[in-house]
């Protein structure tokens, strides 16, 4: 049987973990999209450890992927935060949240305000891209469609910043 949402969401074995990145390795261009360089320090984090920054995100602003690995970066000391996992656990939270709330038992995430880098919506949240704009547009921002894409307009008035 697989495993629901909510169980992805528990701890991995082994993690934290600070690792010297490797070309070789599976995140390393998402690592690099970070400024991170071979010989670099890079972390690789606990779902929850993700959802937990998702979840500092007050109404009206949004954070992006990128924000959530550089705090992250910053609390374990090292370069980067592997962009690709943190980006699996935001979907994963994001899906486990509606998940929760579809069993009755509410579940406050409110995952719609984490965008991919660069402010896109993510097409992998609950509902794809027509429930994530859904979502931002209630909270009043607007939406710009670029192809099969979609972005917050004005982003950086709307970024949240973790201090």
């Amino acid at each position: 049987m697989a495993k629901s949402w909510q169980q992805k969401m528990s701890d991995k074995e082994g993690t934290p973990k600070i690792l010297t990145l490797q070309e070789n390795f599976p995140c390393y261009n998402a690592a690099h999209k970070m400024g991170a360089k071979p010989g670099d320090r890079i972390v690789l984090v606990n779902p929850r450890e993700v959802e937990g920054l998702m979840r500092q995100v007050p109404e009206g602003k949004v954070t992006t992927l990128m924000e959530i690995c550089m705090m992250l970066a910053r609390d374990y000391g090292v370069q980067a935060c592997c962009t690709l996992t943190a980006g699996i656990f935001t979907m994963t939270a994001a899906n486990a949240a509606e998940e929760m709330n579809a069993e009755g038992r509410p579940c406050n995430l409110p995952w719609w305000r984490t965008l991919k880098s660069g402010g896109e919506l993510n097409p992998k949240y609950p509902g794809g891209i027509v429930e994530h704009a859904a979502r931002l547009e209630d909270e009043g921002h607007i939406i710009i469609y670029k192809g099969k894409k979609a972005f917050v307009k004005d982003l950086e008035l709307f970024l949240y910043v973790f201090l």
